[in-house]
């Protein structure tokens, strides 16, 4: 979520009312912008690009659908919503149907209008990140991986170098972190990228059936070969065949995956004679390959010729800043299967995922937003909804203080950084609601909000 501060064009004619909720709205943090004509709230838009517009119907010199079409024109996507005290079902169709995303009438609640306005800002927040997701797949330019780290800004480098070249690849990553989208991705920018790409893994194929699998073979070669069958390295042949988990190969196969690598052809089983391929070879595995080499299990010559052109998938808490974006993509992917409307993350949520090391990488944190997004019953996840491991890691709660004696008195924490801690983790738990976070502090906003203000200052200093 952007942590950036939203700023509200309010336009309204009654000027004790506009500044009523200028001030209400400025208390919440927002930057307000005030216009009490069409013809001011044109020029605002001209010179400014707000958050959200908030418009009454009825003004002065013409109506709030003006308004919301100027909008439209000049800076189209930013959420609208009308006000008036003249409310009527023909007129908030009329509103919804030219564009706007909410209508309300006076008497105004101005928690209700507090509520619209969180709601609609974070939907346009998680649109504009999932529009920069959708632009960057589209444009080519994250091969298919979702992330903006350095380590994923590297490994997309290295993708497109090995893809350049005709050898073997050997892919060493974690489970869960995403060896065959790396593996297409290396295809995909490959000129083999119009032929064909197969996938096998070679830890869920039984040792006896492995050589039939990739080889093939003819008919009666054993019991049950009523007819020949070409194998997997014939049906990829021109093409690209990822062998994940290699390392669960048996050592008199990887002696065959070594003449193919150097020969460029295969025997069927059963056969007395050698058929060409031209398949590119892809392994993965999440093993140390050179240790099992070292006791015996994987051919040294095989893992050399292998290992000569190498990408290393980076675990994700190595990348800890791609949580975020990783979670809106899963998100919207899951929301899309469920066939659920707009649902967003809090930000409580979201520092929760982050605080989590994912020791099933990728995956994991894709099936816990899959579990969040079954059991959101409303529009927002909450930490209760993510899986209980995963909220028992969000972050250290604070120790208690050592007895007398036993620490440096100068170490210990001043009453006022005691204070800033705990009003901080007050705004966490509340997800940045000041007038929730208020009553439970026991203050009144205008104190939260000097407050904060002070905290920020003492942080810029």
């Amino acid at each position: 979520m952007s942590d950036s501060v939203a700023t509200i064009l309010l336009v309204e004619d009654d000027q004790s009312l506009g500044q009523l909720l200028a001030e209400e709205l400025e208390m919440d943090g927002y930057t307000m912008l005030r216009a009490g004509t069409v013809d001011e709230a044109r020029q605002q838009l001209r010179e400014q690009r707000p958050s959200l517009i908030v418009s009454d119907l009825r003004l002065p010199d013409g109506d709030g659908l003006q308004v919301l079409s100027f909008q439209q024109a000049e800076h189209p996507g930013i959420p609208f919503i009308v006000i008036t005290a003249f409310g009527t079902v023909d007129q908030a169709v009329d509103a919804l149907k030219a564009g706007a995303d909410d209508f309300l009438t006076k008497p105004l609640s101005t928690d209700h209008l507090r509520l619209k306005i969180k709601r609609l800002l974070a939907q346009a927040d998680i649109n504009r990140q999932l529009a920069e997701i959708q632009a960057s797949q589209n444009g080519g330019n994250n091969l298919g991986l979702v992330g903006d780290s350095p380590a994923m800004a590297r490994l997309r480098t290295e993708i497109r170098q090995v893809a350049r070249s005709q050898a073997a690849v050997l892919i060493n990553g974690e489970s869960g972190t995403g060896k065959e989208l790396v593996a297409r991705a290396v295809h995909q920018q490959s000129d083999r990228a119009g032929q064909a790409f197969l996938a096998v893994n070679c830890a869920g194929i039984p040792p006896d059936l492995m050589e039939s699998e990739f080889f093939g073979h003819e008919a009666g070669a054993f019991t049950g070969a009523r007819q020949g069958r070409k194998g997997l390295f014939a049906e990829a042949s021109g093409g690209t065949l990822l062998l994940d988990e290699i390392g669960e190969m048996p050592l008199a196969l990887q002696a065959k995956l070594l003449r193919v690598l150097q020969e460029g052809s295969i025997k069927p089983v059963g056969s007395d004679h050698e058929e060409t391929v031209d398949v590119r070879i892809l392994a993965a595995t999440h093993v140390d390959l050179m240790k099992a080499v070292e006791q015996g299990e994987f051919r040294e010559d095989l893992y050399y010729r292998l290992e000569t052109l190498s990408l290393g998938i980076p675990p994700l808490r190595e990348r800890g800043e791609d949580v975020e974006l990783l979670a809106m993509h899963f998100l919207k992917e899951a929301c899309r299967r469920h066939n659920r409307g707009f649902i967003k993350l809090s930000d409580v949520s979201l520092r929760v995922l982050r605080d989590y090391p994912f020791p099933g990488n990728v995956r994991e944190l894709s099936s816990a937003v899959e579990r969040a997004v079954t059991f959101c019953e409303g529009d927002t996840i909450q930490p209760e909804h993510l899986p209980e491991r995963i909220r028992k890691r969000q972050g250290a709660s604070p120790q208690p203080l050592a007895a007398p004696g036993s620490v440096n008195l100068s170490e210990w924490p001043t009453l006022e950084a005691l204070q800033q801690d705990y009003v901080r983790r007050v705004m966490a738990a509340v997800d940045g609601n000041k007038r929730r976070a208020a009553q439970i502090l026991g203050i009144n906003r205008r104190t939260l909000y000097r407050w904060l203000e002070t905290e920020t200052g003492s942080a810029n200093d």
